[in-house]
């Protein structure tokens, strides 16, 4: 695991980020005291969005408003 100190972590943070991309964890210390450490983050698991689109229509198959219309509903918000 690699230190740095604070004034340089602030002074070259992107290049700090490109290593802790590609796997490096890295501590930053203020006054010889570490204090934080950078690393990477689990990755994110994204949907495709096709099948985000197709899960929202079955949704809104399932679920109606009752008859109500848009105004209505924003009415009885306000209320």
């Amino acid at each position: 695991m690699h230190t740095v100190g604070a004034y340089e972590a602030k002074t070259h943070l992107s290049k700090l980020l490109d290593r802790v991309a590609k796997g490096e964890r890295i501590t930053i210390e203020r006054h010889g005291v570490p204090v934080a450490t950078l690393e990477p983050s689990t990755p994110s698991r994204r949907e495709p969005a096709n099948e985000v689109i197709a899960a929202l229509r079955r949704f809104r198959a399932g679920h109606r408003l009752g008859g109500l219309s848009i105004r209505e509903m924003i009415e009885e918000g306000r209320r």
